[in-house]
């Protein structure tokens, strides 16, 4: 035990006694039941690695030798294996990493048995059916995630799973991918941390490719990822509130049920999240390829998009009227169907929440109604049905002319201009216009592409404005923002009839599968082969041919799709033989045996067979130029803006036109040479890839248990399917055998060269070694110009970055309290010094006090016995005569001896006086203090503008302030005020250095500050929660039944005023409260008004220059004081009747206010003619509408009839 580098080894447990647990170890032998035999010891040749930290250790291997070192050898060849000692503490024996057993790496879950570990690149036998086995058992053990590598699987569960709590959240933060088990969280945590350069890369843009099936759970995991980030990155702003509004809110507008999916997205998205430091600064959304088509047609078993049925489920009876909705089941678009009961309250809360998510966002009231106008106006649309004359020429059917004055109302424009732009087409040859009239079908084409493109405009100005909302700040254009890309795409998708939109998604995917393989197969293999690593090439199935079969020039689907779109007499049938030409023997390409318009892809997921009827329309997507310039001239601000915009070439509407220098023909939605939409969908999928390519990416696979959405059940074949496709057993093998991590020698010398401890690190091979060589990393390569390492190789070298960070922190604190030991040491001499003298100086002056009293008191006895003593025993001292007084202060200007005295100062607040220090110090100070008082008098002069302005008719209720508004007051009379106070007892105060409010409130242990902000759109917002309302009073009634987070607590009683008579909010009420006719009684029978002078003379001194308040005011008398008090009092009174007045009709009038669409009085005269044909026709019409549109059962007919008539 004396000696430092012996180890000893007894009943498979390894000891390391270093002097620092020498006892400890001595203790632990001492108490073991089983007798210790010190033959068996060992001698170690190297120097004990407890200083460095300990690893776990196999049994099998804790005989070795614990200091034992690994010698490198020549480059490129195999460390030597060794097994480092356990911690002392260590409840079990680990194995030791690169373990080629069932425990591979010993980092595995304690959930997980050895049989079913959580990282299936550690299964000792790899094949389909051992995959889909432990999978499997892990599924029904409710651990839906599983490693491959650094790759997650994530098993959809279709049921809810406590893995998502805040304690679940918490544990995920900064952790190790081995501690934990696996979790999208922990994908999160390593993207965020490699963003910041805390992993094995320095700081770059990371990307999260989420990929799976239409139904395996994308949507669900994109919302789980953005959540976890903004926990990670939480800095308590209200942007990271309204990024996670985002997606709620477009879902709503994107997402549809489907047969395979509930919630299936259909679009694509990929969301960029912006960083500077560790703070989010703001976020873009890309949106892809929107399934436009789904608004005028949706197959069996299929909805249309989730805003429409929000929209009838939440919206009250006065707001359908308004917007001019009728029941759901009335409209054609909508199939004339709705939902159950309990859908129906599902719907309405959705409706609620989107609400708060375009409030939270930003956007303003009147764009919501003009919205919302434009949605109804889209349902009216599609009830618009035609039928020929007797010239030819079409009409509106009797039954659709209520209709199409809704909808032209609607969209605010003139019905007359709608119907010629639905029935005919305007062709101007010449110089002269041509009228082409359309056919039936022609006409009811023209009203679906109205339909559709106008909801497409509405999506992409939803898109637009989030970003333009939450884009940085203008201050952050110089900094360099770092980014963590998250992609939400449509998955892949086979159904009975695949259409255009189907094709577009399977593009998307194969683009997808070829990003994963070329950085998990292709990029890794060719790197093995060019640095000389030994390595048996792993095969996969490449897709690249796939691919070629679409995006190929000339001879590509879509370019064969784009040259057809431009000849005007191409057709559908024309396309499919061309097609068929084309790719008569290619591989991925099977020619439809029947008669109709159909071929076959073999993707990489799987057989496809598309349908092509309507290929051509949709890929022109073209509207006529006359509805183009009929919305153009809506009354409705948003649809103008709508159609004004431009369209660049992925497709993205751009809210405001770019100067004319930089706008391309191309980019323009207006100009003559606009690209087609397969077009733009390859131009997006190209600048998507560009910007993955050039980040770090982590993927996520997902995949779905059965085709039935229940959960605890798992189809094999469908399961089975899903692995095969993805290739996971393929890269469940690259990740066992392959390096996924390949750093060149200079990038992890500079990462990793602080390990060397010394400066001036050489960026070479030797030094890639040496640093190696004081880690315990194995299983490594060295290449020619590269280190190859394991996945989790990583992990071990962040642990040793953090263990130095450790011990410089170590080093920071000895050294910081050596320094202020020191200093405290100085000052406790110097303190103790200062006793010591002032002891012995009360000591002397207690002794001269003493001697003086004593001699006094000799003096009395002697005069009382009126006698002298004949021998003194001592001599007293002779006393000075004392100085002549001068008679002047002239004469004392001689002596040098005599000093002046030095002042009093005049107040305990003035520590220096101009004896002591120079007279220019002196003047900074003061014209300093000077400067912050005038600082803070403008602050609150600006908030009491700001307020006066903005806020006061929001807070006023009732002619007065509710009792729990407080006005200016600082942070400190606020928490006199609730000192005493009930638990839950509250104030609103204005905050004196911002523009917003303060919520103060009495909770358990004290006093709790919460930041109200001012949204943009004049919503209020508590700083951290994630709904907005509309006024004080609102939020105020909200939280007495919400708690407030984190330590949800509610509201109970408001906290009353300093006193009855003396009010916090007086400077605010000056201006803008109403007087109340009692009060001016009062005034005016000479009441008391000392409360009046208070708040006159305080203004006054406010809103009065600095230099004017130090001028002295003379004295008044206080009877003549009375008196100019008194009439300055009535001029007031006078003054505030004439604004009250003013201001109670103003009041009135923002009562009564409301947001209505330009044309809502039309809209409202068209419903009420469609309720009144219908209430005619009765019985007789129900015959004919059951084809085409449906009629309103005959109770809620007369119903809302009655209701009409009354209103």
């Amino acid at each position: 035990f004396k000696t430092k580098n012996i180890c000893f080894w007894s009943l498979g447990l390894v000891l390391i006694p270093c002097p620092k647990v020498c006892r400890e170890w001595c203790r632990l032998i001492t108490q073991s039941p089983a007798p210790v035999s010190l033959n068996r010891a060992r001698r170690c040749t190297k120097t004990c690695p407890w200083e460095r930290g300990l690893e776990g250790v196999s049994e099998k291997n804790s005989g070795q030798c614990c200091g034992e070192s690994r010698e490198l050898s020549a480059p490129g060849a195999e460390p030597r294996e060794r097994a480092p000692c356990l911690s002392p503490g260590s409840a079990r024996p680990v194995s030791a990493p690169g373990a080629e057993s069932g425990t591979h790496r010993g980092k595995m879950s304690s959930a997980a048995s050895s049989a079913d570990p959580a990282d299936l690149s550690t299964l000792s036998q790899l094949d389909e059916a051992t995959l889909l086995d432990v999978l499997s058992r892990r599924f029904h053990c409710d651990q839906i995630y599983s490693y491959i590598g650094d790759i997650l699987v994530a098993v959809n569960p279709f049921k809810y799973l406590p893995l998502y709590e805040k304690s679940e959240s918490e544990k995920y933060k900064s952790c190790s991918k081995d501690s934990l088990p696996p979790h999208i969280y922990a994908v999160a945590d390593r993207a965020y941390r490699s963003m910041l350069g805390r992993l094995a890369t320095g700081p770059k843009n990371q990307c999260i490719v989420i990929s799976g099936e239409s139904g395996a759970g994308k949507t669900e995991s994109t919302k789980l990822l953005l959540r976890q980030i903004m926990e990670l990155c939480k800095g308590n702003s209200q942007l990271e509130r309204q990024i996670l509004q985002v997606n709620p809110l477009l879902e709503a507008f994107g997402n549809a049920q489907t047969v395979m999916n509930d919630n299936s997205s259909r679009f694509g998205k990929y969301i960029q999240l912006r960083f500077h430091s560790t703070a989010v600064k703001g976020a873009k959304i890309n949106e892809y390829l929107l399934e436009k088509s789904r608004v005028v047609h949706q197959d069996e078993g299929e909805k249309n998009f989730h805003i429409f049925y929000y929209m009838f489920a939440g919206i009250s009876a006065a707001d359908q009227e308004v917007y001019g909705l009728l029941e759901p089941k009335f409209y054609r678009y909508l199939n004339h169907k709705y939902g159950s009961d309990e859908i129906i309250q599902q719907w309405n809360k959705k409706y609620h929440e989107v609400c708060n998510a375009l409030d939270m966002v930003g956007f303003l009231e009147q764009e919501l109604v003009d919205m919302m106008t434009i949605l109804a106006g889209i349902l009216s649309l599609g009830n618009i049905l035609f039928e020929p004359q007797d010239t030819g020429i079409l009409k509106v059917t009797d039954q659709s002319k209520g209709w199409l004055k809704a909808a032209a109302s609607q969209f605010g424009v003139e019905r007359e201009d709608l119907l010629k732009c639905l029935i005919c087409t305007m062709a101007v040859t010449r110089g002269e216009s041509i009228q082409r009239y359309h056919t039936k079908q022609q006409a009811e084409d023209a009203r679906d592409s109205i339909a559709k493109v106008a909801y497409g405009r509405v999506f992409g100005w939803i898109v637009s404005k989030i970003n333009q909302l939450l884009a940085p700040k203008e201050e952050m254009d110089i900094v360099e923002l770092l980014e963590i890309g998250i992609l939400d795409i449509f998955g892949f998708e086979n159904f009975a009839v695949n259409r255009y939109e189907q094709m577009c998604i399977n593009l998307a995917n194969e683009q997808l599968q070829y990003f994963f393989n070329h950085h998990i197969f292709l990029m890794q293999q060719d790197e093995y082969r060019q640095e000389g690593i030994e390595w048996e090439m792993i095969t996969f199935k490449d897709n690249k041919p796939i691919l070629n079969l679409f995006l190929a020039k000339p001879l590509g689907v879509f370019s064969l799709l784009d040259e057809q779109t431009a000849f005007p007499q191409a057709t559908d049938k024309t396309l499919v033989d061309k097609l068929n030409n084309a790719f008569k023997g290619n591989p991925h390409f099977k020619i439809g045996r029947s008669h109709n318009l159909v071929f076959t892809i073999v993707h990489y997921a799987g057989k496809v067979q598309y349908n092509a009827s309507g290929f051509l329309e949709k890929n022109r997507d073209t509207i006529p130029a006359s509805i183009r310039g009929l919305f153009i001239n809506s009354i409705t601000p948003l649809l103008s803006v709508l159609f004004t915009a431009t369209v660049s070439r992925t497709g993205t509407l751009m809210a405001h036109q770019r100067p004319k220098h930089s706008q391309k023909k191309e980019d323009n939605f207006n100009s003559t040479r606009k690209q087609s939409v397969g077009a733009q969908f390859k131009h997006s999928l190209g600048v998507l890839m560009e910007k993955m390519f050039s980040a770090n990416p982590h993927f996520i696979r997902c995949v779905k248990p059965n085709t039935n959405k229940l959960p605890d059940q798992l189809d094999s074949k469908v399961f089975m399917d899903q692995l095969r496709y993805n290739g996971l057993l393929e890269t469940t093998r690259i990740r066992r055998d392959g390096y996924s991590w390949r750093p060149f020698f200079e990038e992890f010398v500079k990462k990793y060269g602080i390990l060397l401890i010394t400066p001036n690190v050489p960026l070479t091979k030797e030094s890639c070694l040496a640093i190696l060589q004081t880690t315990d990393l194995n299983e490594w390569k060295t290449g020619k110009s590269r280190l190859f390492f394991k996945h989790w190789h990583q992990d071990q070298l962040a642990k040793c970055i953090e263990k130095l960070e450790k011990a410089a922190l170590i080093i920071q604190k000895s050294y910081k309290r050596f320094r202020c030991q020191s200093k405290y040491k100085v000052l406790l001499a110097e303190l103790q010094n200062q006793r010591r003298l002032e002891l012995e100086r009360q000591i002397e002056e207690k002794r001269q006090i003493e001697l003086e009293q004593e001699i006094e008191r000799k003096k009395q006895e002697m005069e009382w016995k009126n006698e002298r003593p004949v021998t003194p025993p001592v001599p007293l001292p002779r006393k000075k005569k004392p100085l002549p007084r001068p008679r002047s202060a002239a004469v004392d200007k001689f002596h040098h001896d005599v000093r002046p005295p030095v002042p009093r100062p005049r107040s305990k607040l003035i520590e220096a006086t101009p004896f002591d220090n120079s007279r220019d110090n002196m003047n900074t100070c003061w014209l300093q203090e000077q400067a912050e008082k005038e600082l803070r008098i403008n602050k609150k002069r600006a908030t009491i503008r700001w307020f006066k302005e903005t806020q006061a008719r929001k807070v006023v209720q009732n002619g007065t302030f509710p009792c729990w508004f407080h006005g200016v007051i600082t942070r400190r009379e606020s928490e006199n005020l609730l000192e005493n106070q009930h638990l839950g007892c509250f104030l609103i105060r204005v905050s004196g250095s911002r523009e917003g409010y303060t919520l103060t409130f009495r909770g358990v242990d004290r006093c709790r500050h919460y930041m109200i902000e001012m949204q943009p759109n004049g919503k209020y917002v508590i700083l951290g929660e994630d709904r907005a309302h509309s006024s004080l009073p609102d939020l105020v009634e909200y939280y007495k039944t919400v708690g407030i987070q984190p330590f949800m607590e509610v509201l109970t009683v408001p906290c009353g005023q300093k006193c009855d008579s003396e009010t916090d909010y007086e400077e605010l009420k000056h201006f803008l409260v109403k007087i109340k006719p009692q009060e001016t009684t009062d005034v005016e029978n000479g009441a008391d008004v000392s409360t009046h002078d208070r708040v006159h003379n305080e203004l006054s001194q406010l809103f009065m220059p600095p230099e004017s308040q130090l001028s002295v005011q003379p004295q008044v008398p206080p009877v003549m004081r009375r008196i100019a008090d008194r009439k300055l009092q009535v001029a007031a009174l006078e003054e505030t009747r004439a604004v009250n007045s003013e201001n109670w009709h103003e009041d009135d009038h923002q009562e009564n206010k409301r947001t209505f669409p330009r044309l809502y009085p039309s809209i409202r005269l068209a419903m009420k003619e469609i309720q009144q044909l219908y209430e005619k026709q009765g019985c007789a019409m129900q015959t004919s509408i059951d084809e085409e549109v449906p009629d309103l059962p005959p109770k809620q007919v007369k119903e809302r009839h009655l209701n009409l008539q009354k209103k």
